[in-house]
Formats: C-alpha cells, sequence, structure tokens
C-alpha cells in the first residue's frame, strides 16, 4: 500500500505539471483590437532568441539570464514561504474562528489565487518583461488614456513591492521575539529591539542579493527544499506529539467559533486573511522576467504550478496544526500576537522543541526575505528606466560587475527601513502595511485583468502561452471578483468593536501614498514620464 500510495501521488503530480507544462492553448481566431488600435503582431525572432523579444518590446537586455522555469517556481515558492506566510500572522485565523477558516479558508483562496497566478501568467507570456502589470497596462489601455493608467497601475505595484517585502523582513523579527518569549516570557520587547532585529536582516539581505546574483538560483532551490524539509518535520512532529490531545477529524477540520472576531459567519474571510497573504506575491516573479530564458513559456508555467503545488504542501503544515490547535482563547494571548511558537510549545511540551521548530520557520522566512528582496529591487529598477520615480537615472543603473541593479536595491532597503520607524511610534499603524502590501499588489493585478477583458482578451488570446477564449474569461472574472472582494477584505479590522489597537489603518496609508505618487506626477512625472515602449508582444 505504501509503495502504491507513492507511485500514486508521483504519478498524479507529473500528470499536473504535464498538463501545465505542455499547456500552448489554441489562440481564439479573433485578433481585435488592442487599447483602441489594429495591433501588428510581433512574431517570436528566431535569430536572437531572448534578447530579439526584448528589444521587440523596447528594451534592451541589461540583466543576466541564469533563471529557468524550475528555479523561478522555486523563488515562487520561496517568496509564499507557506510555513512562516501562513503561520505569521496565523492569529487572524484564530480571531476567525480557528479550524474551518484555516483548512477550507486555505482550500478556498488557493483556487481563487490560482486564477490570478493563470491570468497574470497569460499577460506576461504577450509581454515579458520586469515592467510587469504597469507595462502591460499601457499596451492593452486606449492611447487617451494609457499613460496615466500606467503610471497609477506601476505606482500601485511598486507599494505593494515595498511594503509586503517590509511585512516579510518585520515579520522575522516579529516571529522571533516570539519565539524568544517562549523562554523569557517577561522579557520586554520594546518597539526599537524589534527595529534594530529588522534593520539588521535588511542589511545582511542587501549585501545577498547584491552580491550574489550568481547563486541567487541556487539559493532559491535550497530554499524550496528545505521548506518542503520544514514542512515534514512540522507534520511529523505535532502528529506524534500532541501534549494536548488531538482533536476528532470532524472538530480538526470543521469547528468554527463566529463569536471572537465580533463579525459573526463573516469572520469565516477574517479567518482566510492567512491564506490570501501567503500567496499574495504571487505577481512579483513577473518582474524575473529579463532573467530566464524562453521566458514566454517559462515564466507563466512557473506562476501556474506554484499555487498547485504549494496548496498541497501547505496542507501537510495546516492540518496537524489543526488537530492539536490549542483552545483558541489561549492563543489570543500570545506574546506579539505570534501565535505559532505557543502553539509548537502547547503541543509539544517542550521549550527546546518549540523553539527548534520555530528556528526552521525564521530559516524559511530569511529565505523568503532575500528571494521576495531581488523581486522588488527588479520591480524598482523598470520603474525608474521608464522614468516614473524621482532620481530615476541614479536608479535605473545596473552593476556591470555583479549584474544586478543595486542602486534600486538600495532604495527599495532604504525605503523598507524608514518605513520601518513607523512601529516607533504606533503598532496598529505599523501592522497597516501588511495589508497595503496586499492592497497594492492586488490592485495592480487586477487592472490590465480588466483592462484585457474590456478588449475582450484580443491581446491574451493569442499569446505564445494562453487557457484560450472560454477559460481564459471564467479564470478572468474570478480573478478579478477574488481581488475586489480580498481588497476589501483586508481593509477590515480583525475584530470589533474596534479601538486604537484593532483598527486598520491600511485605506488611510494606502491613499496616502497614491496621494504622494499623484502630486509627484502632477509636479513633475508627467512632463518625462511617457509610459514604456510602446509594443504589441509577442505572439505564437
Amino acid at each position: 500500500m505504501g509503495h502504491a500510495s507513492v507511485n500514486s501521488d508521483r504519478f498524479c503530480f507529473l500528470f499536473y505539471l504535464d498538463c501545465f507544462t505542455s499547456i500552448n492553448m489554441s489562440p481564439a481566431s479573433d485578433k481585435g483590437s488592442v487599447g483602441g488600435y489594429e495591433p501588428k503582431h510581433v512574431e517570436r525572432a528566431s535569430q536572437s532568441g531572448d534578447a530579439a523579444d526584448l528589444t521587440a518590446l523596447g528594451y534592451k537586455p541589461e540583466l543576466q539570464r541564469n533563471r529557468s522555469m524550475f528555479t523561478l517556481l522555486f523563488q515562487s515558492l520561496a517568496i509564499a514561504a507557506i510555513p512562516y506566510g501562513f503561520g505569521a500572522p496565523l492569529i487572524n485565523a484564530v480571531y476567525g474562528g480557528g479550524q474551518l477558516a484555516m483548512f477550507l479558508g486555505w482550500i478556498v483562496v488557493c483556487i481563487l489565487d490560482e486564477c490570478i497566478a493563470i491570468s497574470l501568467g497569460e499577460l506576461a507570456a504577450r509581454w515579458p518583461t520586469s515592467a510587469g502589470p504597469y507595462y502591460w497596462s499601457f499596451q492593452i489601455a486606449s492611447p487617451k488614456y494609457r499613460t496615466v493608467l500606467s503610471f497609477i497601475t506601476g505606482w500601485t505595484w511598486l507599494v505593494g513591492n515595498w511594503t509586503i517585502t517590509l511585512s516579510v523582513n518585520f515579520g522575522f523579527a516579529s516571529l522571533l521575539a516570539g519565539g524568544i518569549s517562549i523562554f523569557l516570557p517577561e522579557y520586554d520587547w520594546q518597539p526599537w529591539k524589534l527595529v534594530l532585529i529588522f534593520y539588521g536582516l535588511c542589511v545582511f539581505t542587501w549585501v545577498i542579493v547584491a552580491f550574489g546574483n550568481k547563486f541567487l538560483p541556487t539559493v532559491d532551490t535550497f530554499c524550496a527544499a528545505f521548506t518542503a524539509i520544514t514542512i515534514f518535520i512540522v507534520c511529523v512532529y505535532l502528529s506524534t506529539e500532541a501534549k494536548d490531545g488531538r482533536h476528532s477529524p470532524s472538530y480538526t477540520l470543521g469547528h468554527f467559533d463566529p463569536n471572537l472576531s465580533g463579525w459573526g459567519k463573516f469572520g469565516f474571510w477574517v479567518g482566510a486573511l492567512p491564506s490570501a497573504y501567503t500567496f499574495s506575491a504571487i505577481g512579483m516573479i513577473t518582474a524575473m522576467a529579463e532573467e530566464c530564458g524562453d521566458v514566454t513559456v517559462k515564466l507563466p508555467r512557473a506562476m501556474s504550478l506554484c499555487v498547485p503545488v504549494g496548496c498541497i504542501a501547505g496542507l501537510f503544515f495546516i492540518i496537524p496544526i489543526c488537530a492539536t490547535l490549542p483552545p483558541l482563547e489561549i492563543l489570543l494571548e500570545a506574546p506579539l500576537g505570534q501565535v505559532l511558537p505557543v502553539i509548537f510549545y502547547r503541543v509539544t511540551g517542550s521549550k527546546a522543541g518549540a523553539m527548534a521548530l520555530v528556528a526552521l520557520v525564521l530559516i524559511v522566512t530569511l529565505f523568503c526575505s532575500i528571494s521576495i528582496t531581488v523581486a522588488a529591487s527588479r520591480t524598482t529598477w523598470a520603474f525608474a528606466r521608464d522614468r516614473a520615480i524621482p532620481l530615476s537615472r541614479v536608479w535605473s543603473k545596473v552593476d556591470k560587475r555583479h549584474g544586478t541593479p543595486i542602486m534600486a536595491l538600495t532604495l527599495t532597503t532604504i525605503i523598507e527601513m524608514l518605513l520601518g520607524l513607523i512601529y516607533l511610534g504606533s503598532s496598529s499603524a505599523f501592522n497597516a502595511f501588511i495589508a497595503v502590501g496586499v492592497i497594492g499588489l492586488a490592485a495592480s493585478y487586477a487592472i490590465p485583468i480588466f483592462l484585457s477583458m474590456l478588449t475582450r482578451r484580443a491581446g491574451v488570446n493569442t499569446a505564445p502561452w494562453t487557457f484560450g477564449n472560454k477559460f481564459g474569461w471564467i479564470i478572468n472574472i474570478l480573478a478579478v471578483a477574488w481581488i475586489c472582494f480580498e481588497m476589501f477584505l483586508f481593509t477590515l479590522p480583525v475584530a470589533i468593536p474596534v479601538n486604537a489597537v484593532t483598527m486598520n489603518y491600511a485605506v488611510v496609508v494606502f491613499f496616502g501614498f497614491m496621494a504622494i505618487s499623484a502630486v509627484w506626477y502632477v509636479v513633475h512625472a508627467r512632463h518625462v514620464y511617457k509610459g514604456p515602449p510602446e509594443s504589441d508582444g509577442l505572439t505564437k
């Protein structure tokens, strides 16, 4: 039975992998106009390959193409960092009612996030540049509005990249402090101490990303393997120890307490926030488009595989936690809101054992910090290349020796460190940056997908990688609907009635960023930003 099960699982995975990696998806016969003009489809160059393709998209090659489909997949899984992505904000699932929101919420969110991944994959296949969503919006929108729309998309994209990266780095500091609190429950974690840990990680990550470019694909590969090992160890440890006992199968997968958040049954969606946060940055690997060969196929394949692979792996992490979850009221008192160390301690009954599990998750988070910083720095560089941010000439330079946009990386790191100072004044205001990261990324995904729908998918139907017109429409509609609802969820307070501590300032922070970008556009950017280069994209 054991061998049969393994062979069956292996067959299912290989079948699924083959389905996605062989997708060519016959394009629809209609070749309507895109953005109000008849497209002159650019056929894929056969002589100079990827360099010629990028030139056709309006850019000169500057970065090293040292990534494959699998290293892109591993990077996307490293960014998702399931033990951290789901574990760090797990207190939201506690407020959201417990096991049902954790288990069923994970499955529902994964299905909907896969629709986003496929929708973005189609766009990336047609226009594979590091500029990503704002480039797509410019090419699809009508000439009258495309410059402004691409600027708005670009800034939501950039703000989302910066703040979601910030959330990972500060999440590392918070999780580390939560783990140490197992040994030192009376220790006073003053805000400045967490900020110092956060700064240390920012500097460490900057050094690795700036000077280790040739090794980064290997780092992503190792991270994916280490994440799998961590999930396996947590699964086995929690399943065999369970000092507080185990719940019945029905309780493990179906328990729901609607009274903790004040939202009633709607609290289920509050409990789904950790799942949504885990895959919120699925589109960030589009910033790696200019560092992968045969990108029109390999990039969308990697994106479309990330969610199903991560979904299955995540169940081996989530179900043991659901089966051994301590009383929810106890978890609400977790130091710094980090419930994962408390769960590990209660289940294992050992401080050393709990800290060992926390250490594994911290290592996963460390790798996630590296991978997500790489993607965010490429996004900053691409936007600067198109003269959309102040001092663009400085930030758009690529270090020839290391093949890395070090100045864009430096700007990304500085912005993170400055925003981290907010925590010194208000932990509630800082927590808004986590929500802003998700909202910014989600908005930047929705704009080009919706614009593509307005043009009857004319551009993506003829892309080298597409799900075709019929299934593409269904996937796009689900993606946009979920994004809108997801953005709404991340503006809500976790619990009501609201006070100064539980208030969600995400809307204020997000529109504050947008106001700054609007002022910049009116004062200067509108005179220099004309959008990315115009291109009809690549077709089969």
